[in-house]
């Protein structure tokens, strides 16, 4: 996300969302009450970007599928 920040202003505020939603996904993944809360903490904490992402698409898709 570093080259971001050569954009001025605009990198700044994509960098700034890329993280926000990083953290979303670290603390909706921390707030889930499933057994494979620690595999997806990792997943999310270790692959950055691509695990927030893939958080969201697998398991928090499902998981909002199931309440609903």
């Amino acid at each position: 996300m570093e080259f971001l920040l050569g954009f001025g202003l605009l990198g700044t505020l994509i960098t700034t969302a890329l993280g926000l939603f990083w953290l979303w996904m670290l603390i909706d993944c921390l707030a889930d009450q499933s057994e494979d809360k620690l595999v997806w903490f990792l997943v999310i904490f270790f692959l950055s970007l691509l695990g927030a992402l893939l958080y969201y698409f697998l398991a928090r898709k499902k998981r909002k599928a199931t309440v609903l």
